[in-house]
């Protein structure tokens, strides 16, 4: 092989290379944006149990209460 078919098919390789790493950099950047949208879904659903775990605590509180009330007039 002389030195221009070297060059050339070093620069072939080396065009093929950088497509595929700007292919994988636009796969991560989706696995990103996915992983953010996930975890933005997961913090709300979170924000959600949290408000709902606090309401059952404070409508058993309320029942406790009426409970004991009531059993006090009995």
């Amino acid at each position: 092989m002389s030195t221009e078919e070297d060059t050339a098919l070093i620069a072939s390789q080396l065009a093929d290379l950088t497509a595929t790493v700007e292919e994988l950099a636009e796969q991560l950047k989706g696995f990103r944006e996915r992983a953010d949208d996930a975890q933005e879904r997961a913090d709300t659903q979170q924000e959600r149990i949290d408000l709902a775990a606090r309401e059952l605590t404070e409508v058993s509180d309320r029942l406790q209460a009426a409970a004991n009330a009531l059993r006090e007039t009995i």
